[in-house]
């Protein structure tokens, strides 16, 4: 038997949706990575993005194991000297764009090149229960059933 390599032109993508409720960030944004690459499908090729299109709703009631939330420190860097700049999680989980820290946490997940920025768009999140992609007839995926560690109590 042997070794297929999927082509572009072959790929079959999904549409995947996910209520982030009550779900550990870490543990979600692994699941979103790995839906994203394609790596749970038999037919994943590394050089392809051959994964699924992932809707991720109440992204805002995510929740940080520990005392990340508080001690979680975010930075960037405005592009002048001396112009580093901190945030914690607490305070972008508050803030105006609170899905933001899925974001990031799948965005680190993938690689750093032109397949994983392709691969980064294909992910959609929205802090609240609403999203414009009912067209797509997205299928449910319960990450809170596939294993008890995944969700937490806020």
């Amino acid at each position: 038997m042997s070794t297929i390599s999927v082509k572009p032109a072959d790929v079959q993508k999904k549409w995947v949706m996910i209520d982030a409720t009550g779900l550990v960030v870490g543990r979600l944004a692994t699941i979103i990575a790995m839906r994203l690459r394609g790596k749970h499908r038999p037919s994943y090729t590394p050089h392809v993005d051959d994964g699924d299109n992932v809707i991720v709703v109440n992204a805002a009631k995510v929740v940080l194991t520990g005392r990340k939330r508080e001690k979680k420190v975010y930075h960037h860097h405005t592009g002048f000297i001396g112009g580093i700049k901190e945030r914690t999680a607490r305070s972008i989980l508050e803030g105006r764009f609170p899905e933001r820290v899925v974001e990031k946490a799948v965005q680190r997940m993938l690689p750093h090149g032109p397949l994983g920025r392709q691969q980064f768009g294909n992910l959609r999140v929205y802090p609240g229960p609403d999203h414009p992609h009912a067209a797509q007839q997205p299928e449910v995926l319960d990450i809170r059933a596939m294993n008890r560690k995944n969700t937490r109590a806020a």
